[in-house]
């Protein structure tokens, strides 16, 4: 009999890889998503089905998972949005989704979550993905819960996000002082441990944490990035409390680029606890150095106006920036207030400093670029 894997989120950035992986394995595939139209294709000799699920409705989560031997829960949730909350997809669906399992009898469930995860967290979100882990192990006694770091891959939000600001920047603003640790784990890593977790032979019910194999603090990885790109940005640092309420005026904007989930992951090390198992259930795992160049030159193609200076696009920048100078100077000064009330004037004049401060680290960045003395025929 084929055995039937069923992947949730299998769509997604994390969710499509786990799907390649198991089909070259020569496992059939049903792809469980909102989008079952974004799916990949086949691989010869492979079988591989999309089906319309939604993870918050019992019905179709049932016919998802009937007939399949092996379940993976892919799906995940950085940003709030109405019914789409950390609770309802994180605890609830896990449970749901866990439990439906259970009754159809599938042998085989592996929950994605992260490392961090801890149900008596203070963040919604770290205590929630925790809740969830528990969850799923309840109603689906034999689930094993994998648990990977910030992952990085050709489109991911993470490495993208930092090279293309980091290209833009003269100064870069670091969450606290750049010394939260990370252990950035490639996603292709993380997709084949998943696929050898719903394996026949894989070891259950058991945690894994899987990172990459070399740690960075903040400061350490924006530097490498920096370096790889041949910039020398400003790194300074900016208290984690400002940046919870840039956050907070980001969410309620439109395509926020800054969410108050992500400032609280940044609080916390993101690292792989000592003697929990991790990538030892895939293959070894590639570190940053090993791929940063191949990484980067393809975000040099993907980001290369960042480096020209076309003057069809000078106009659009300008407008850009100034949008964004007014929408910075309107933030600051309804954050006075509130900022006062809770510890003080001084600190409201502290706050009010950062732009000025930003505005001479750029003037100071801009003298030293050659472009700007050539212009200034070597005046300074």
């Amino acid at each position: 009999m084929d055995r039937i894997v069923t992947v949730f989120g299998g769509t997604g950035f994390l969710g499509r890889r786990v799907v390649r992986h198991l089909l070259s394995r020569r496992i059939s595939v049903r792809i469980a998503s909102r989008h079952p139209d974004r799916s990949v294709g086949p691989s010869a000799g492979t079988t591989l089905g999309s089906i319309f699920a939604d993870v918050n409705d019992e019905r179709s989560v049932a016919a998802a998972v009937a007939g399949a031997y092996g379940v993976v829960n892919a799906v995940n949730l950085y940003v709030e949005r109405g019914t789409e909350t950390f609770h309802a997809v994180h605890v609830e669906a896990a449970e749901r989704l866990a439990r439906q399992a259970h009754r159809a009898g599938v042998e085989r469930l592996a929950h994605v979550s992260g490392i961090g995860a801890d149900a008596r967290s203070g963040s919604l979100n770290i205590r929630n993905r925790g809740e969830g882990e528990l969850a799923a192990q309840a109603a689906f006694a034999k689930a094993i819960v994998i648990r990977p770091a910030v992952m990085r891959g050709q489109d991911d939000a993470f490495l993208n996000t930092l090279v293309k600001l980091l290209k833009r920047l003269p100064a870069y603003p670091m969450f606290g002082r750049g010394l939260t640790r990370l252990q950035p784990a490639y996603v292709e890593d993380v997709a084949e441990a998943v696929a050898r977790g719903v394996q026949p032979a894989a070891t259950h019910p058991v945690t894994y944490e899987l990172g990459g194999p070399r740690v960075y603090t903040y400061e350490e990885l924006l530097k490498v990035i920096a370096h790889r790109l041949r910039r020398t940005p400003a790194l300074f640092p900016v208290p984690f409390f400002m940046w919870q309420a840039l956050a907070r005026i980001a969410e309620v904007l439109p395509g926020a680029l800054l969410s108050r989930n992500q400032v609280e992951l940044m609080e916390i090390d993101n690292v792989a606890l000592r003697g929990c198992p991790g990538l030892t259930l895939s293959a070894s795992p590639h570190s940053l150095s090993s791929m940063r160049s191949n990484r980067l030159s393809w975000e040099a193609k993907a980001t290369n106006l960042l480096g020209s200076s076309v003057s069809e696009r000078a106009g659009t920048m300008v407008t850009v920036q100034t949008c964004v100078g007014f929408l910075l100077a309107m933030v600051s000064i309804h954050l006075v207030l509130p900022i006062d009330a809770a510890v003080g004037w001084h600190w409201a004049f502290v706050f009010l400093s950062v732009g000025p401060f930003l505005g001479a680290l750029a003037m100071y960045a801009l003298r030293r670029d050659a472009a700007s003395i050539k212009l200034g025929g070597g005046r300074r």
